[in-house]
């Protein structure tokens, strides 16, 4: 990311001609939305970056109580009001019977912090939270701009999208349910010790103990694990087993690791099982094909690093997003995709055929460094700021 140049109090932006005059207002930015680290992360980049252009600039958060947001935003150094707000589930149950009660009373809460902190724009990252806020926001004609990270729009944002000022995405072809006036690809903003890594692989190496001079896969479940992933490792150990000289790293998630660590697969001596990657920079840049998910901030991090790449959706998501983000990089040849119910068959032995095949990985690493967008957090901080004295109309 171009990192912003300040001519006395004027904070350019580079490359896109626009300009800030730092401290001239008091500027107060509201942030809305979490339940998931897709969410959470982005949203904590689009903050730091705001405050990279001008560290008067007063924000806030607002989040759904329980979820993550009310641990990662504190712990970033921003100020959260947590919304007793759920989802809506397909099937009756007493959560939905609650859904009513939680939607007037977080509607209420929201028009409270709006009273009180006085934002002069609203951002929406998606999640629960982000509902509520930006309803109330737009009724009291607070310019708003919504973030959407998936290929396949969520249903809030869909719902604001007709009330928003801005809406920032991170795949093209949105204007089939977006209004296309309203849209910037952006692309999802990434934690910056990501895109701005300085080591080296055999740095990164030597932090997990692994051998600099053999093949390395990354296997990523999430922080809380992926359970077809973890089935698929575990069904694959003499696979693994047979392939000595080829390391594997293995994210099993906290959910499954006191399981999964018990498994012949994870006992193997190329086979390093761990329930939370602490480096994730390190991890990315010592892997030689990355295995994972496709939630959109996975796929914004390996679009970045520029690794061969296999994608296993879960099918476990609202609209099966992942699937569509999956797609929007297997149809450019940037990513290959294995399906949920063939990851136990099929993943390890994929992983193993791209690292025989040269050309491919030099073809999958080419294509998804095309899609890698490494200025999203400062684009969408521009158009944040570019709303401030706008009307809502």
């Amino acid at each position: 990311m171009n990192n912003p140049k300040t001519v006395g109090d004027t904070v350019s932006l580079q490359n896109d001609g626009f300009q800030w005059e730092k401290g001239k207002k008091k500027v107060k930015i509201l942030i809305s939305g979490g339940g998931t680290g897709g969410h959470v992360f982005p949203a904590i980049a689009i903050a730091n970056t705001l405050k990279e252009i001008d560290d008067s600039i007063d924000i806030k958060f607002v989040g759904a109580k329980g979820k993550i947001e009310m641990e990662k935003v504190p712990k970033a150094g921003f100020p959260i009001e947590g919304l007793w707000i759920s989802g809506f589930h397909r099937k009756l149950t007493a959560q939905n019977l609650l859904f009513p009660f939680k939607l007037i009373h977080s509607l209420w809460k929201a028009n409270s912090i709006l009273n009180q902190f006085k934002p002069d724009v609203v951002v929406g990252v998606g999640g629960y939270a982000s509902g509520p806020t930006l309803e109330m926001a737009t009724r009291k004609k607070i310019p708003c701009l919504i973030q959407e990270q998936n290929s396949f729009a969520g249903v809030t944002n869909r719902l604001l999208s007709n009330k928003v000022n801005l809406i920032c995405v991170a795949y093209d072809k949105m204007d089939s349910v977006f209004p296309k006036e309203k849209l910037s690809l952006t692309g999802n903003p990434v934690r910056q010790d990501i895109w701005n890594y300085k080591g080296t692989r055999n740095e990164a190496c030597k932090h997990f103990v692994f051998d600099n001079t053999k093949k390395i896969v990354l296997i990523l479940g999430g922080s809380l694990g992926a359970k077809s992933l973890n089935i698929a490792m575990k069904e694959s150990s003499e696979l693994i087993k047979s392939n000595p000289n080829i390391q594997f790293l293995w994210q099993a998630g906290k959910l499954y690791i006191d399981e999964y660590r018990q498994y012949e697969t994870a006992q193997l001596s190329n086979v390093t099982i761990t329930d939370f990657i602490d480096r994730m920079d390190h991890a990315y840049k010592m892997a030689d094909v990355v295995i994972g998910r496709a939630g959109a901030l996975t796929i914004s991090e390996l679009c970045l690093v520029g690794k061969p790449t296999i994608l296993v959706p879960s099918p476990n998501v609202a609209e099966d997003h992942q699937t569509h983000n999956a797609m929007a990089l297997v149809e450019k040849e940037a990513a290959i995709l294995v399906k949920d119910k063939d990851a136990s068959s099929n993943m390890i032995q994929t992983a193993l055929d791209v690292l025989k095949d040269e050309k491919k990985q030099v073809e999958l690493s080419k294509n998804i460094l095309t899609l890698a967008k490494p200025n999203a957090a400062k684009e969408i901080a521009q158009k944040v700021l570019s709303l401030v004295n706008v009307s809502a109309g």
